[in-house]
């Protein structure tokens, strides 16, 4: 899948090893690592589709977060990301198509239930 960040300091900040334990702690850190190597492995993000989630159990968010989806890093830390399609592939039931997201945009690390 192709990855990319919301901004440059996003993309510093999780691609570089020193400065993202600095930032997260080493456990995050490391969560951080696998997660972006088992999206940067992905052909899609159905790869992902659940029961295929495992430990990283990618879900779509809702409320005033719709559109966005997680993984999840250290409880309560989330990775989060959009699709980074024009127009976002959606199904006929309006619902995200993971089938046809091969690209994504990181927009941060959070707490989603903060």
């Amino acid at each position: 899948m192709n990855i990319s960040f919301k901004n440059t300091k996003l993309e510093k900040e999780l691609n570089e090893g020193k400065n993202l334990q600095k930032i997260h702690g080493s456990l995050r850190a490391k969560k951080i690592g696998i997660r972006l190597k088992e999206l940067r492995a992905a052909s899609c993000l159905n790869d992902f589709w659940p029961p295929k989630s495992g430990p990283s159990r990618c879900h779509e968010l809702t409320g005033e977060r719709e559109g966005q989806l997680s993984v999840d890093l250290d409880h309560p830390y989330r990775l989060i990301f959009i699709p980074n399609h024009s127009p976002i592939p959606k199904k006929t039931d309006g619902g995200l198509d993971w089938k046809q997201i091969t690209a994504i945009t990181i927009t941060g690390i959070e707490d989603t239930h903060e």
